[in-house]
């Protein structure tokens, strides 16, 4: 199945249950998640060997999160320990015209108060087929950033396929670089890149737009400023309420152009943790079947994980091909 290593923050997610709001609510439910973690458990529940890397705090707050990541089958080996609290965040579930709302506290965790010289590169990536991170990592600490470029060399120096999410979120980045500038850096080291024209247009300062044929000459032009970027997945989304989403995926590879059929989710439980859930699909896929095969894995395993609550998608490899290959009917399975 092979081999994944994901780097990134361990966060706890705190909401009220049955689509309330938080005045509404004196009980919340919690779980424990992360963009990269999702990826991590979800290729890890698919059948692959996986290794997180990170550090959560010095409690037991950690260690429900080290156990909980434990029982995905993850190797928590390289996750180290610090006095700092657990980042988390809270998260109000929309429904129909009414959007979902998150507030985040992490700037101060635990992974924000990384220290880079605790990971061993060497030793975490050793073995691994594919290294995966998001731009959600650099942008919550320099000390994450400075752990995650470390990571990145010694990847690139191994040989191992180097996936990059951008994940660009405004309201972090409080240390005083300039996020855009570190994504482009860091991308530099990454042989497959996980995101779409608007992506693109906010790293290399372009102002292509999203139709088809900008798409192809967003990637060209990508490719050409980041020569060590071989293949660029999209993934694209049509909302017509919070409850209501339609999925697709688009890709450009080996100088060829495709994507797949749009799936409709017509009734949304969670919209959290999906573009993980297309990172996963996509990650699996390409370590299993052909570019094109693996495009749609992934577009039907972020399909499938709008019906899963939580952060995490829990969907076997064999649900999600079964959605690929048309079975969208939700017939029970006796």
């Amino acid at each position: 199945m092979g081999k994944v290593v994901s780097f990134g923050e361990v966060i706890m997610r705190l909401s009220p249950a049955n689509n309330r709001m938080m005045k509404q609510s004196n009980e919340m439910e919690f779980f424990f998640g992360g963009t990269e973690l999702n990826v991590a458990a979800s290729l890890a529940t698919m059948g692959c060997d996986v290794k997180h890397v990170s550090v959560v705090s010095d409690d037991f707050v950690g260690e429900s999160a080290i156990s909980s990541i434990k029982s995905y089958g993850i190797d928590t080996t390289h996750i180290s320990k610090n006095e700092h609290p657990l980042g988390l965040y809270f998260l109000e579930v929309g429904s129909s015209v009414r959007a979902s709302r998150i507030a985040y506290n992490r700037l101060n965790g635990s992974f924000a108060n990384i220290n880079p010289n605790q990971i061993d590169w060497e030793k975490a990536l050793e073995g691994a087929d594919y290294f995966h991170w998001t731009g959600i990592s650099p942008g919550v600490s320099e000390s994450a950033y400075i752990a995650l470029k470390q990571g990145l060399k010694t990847a690139n120096e191994k040989g191992i396929e180097i996936t990059a999410d951008p994940a660009y979120r405004s309201n972090l980045w409080k240390y005083g670089k300039e996020g855009f500038e570190v994504l482009k850096e860091l991308v530099s080291y990454s042989t497959i890149f996980i995101g779409g024209v608007n992506e693109i247009n906010e790293i290399i300062g372009t102002k292509f737009s999203s139709d088809k044929d900008s798409f192809i000459e967003a990637c060209k032009e990508f490719q050409k400023q980041m020569p060590s970027i071989k293949k660029i997945f999209d993934k694209v989304r049509v909302g017509a309420s919070a409850s209501t989403q339609e999925t697709q995926g688009r890709a450009w590879a080996n100088e060829t152009y495709f994507e797949s059929e749009p799936i409709e989710i017509l009734q949304v439980v969670d919209r959290i943790g999906t573009g993980d859930a297309f990172a996963a699909g996509l990650i699996y896929g390409l370590l299993n079947f052909d570019d094109e095969t693996a495009l749609k894995f992934g577009n039907a395993a972020c399909a499938i994980k709008h019906t899963v609550p939580g952060d995490i998608n829990h969907c076997s490899a064999s649900d999600i091909l079964d959605v690929m290959n048309g079975d969208k009917g939700g017939r029970i399975k006796r």
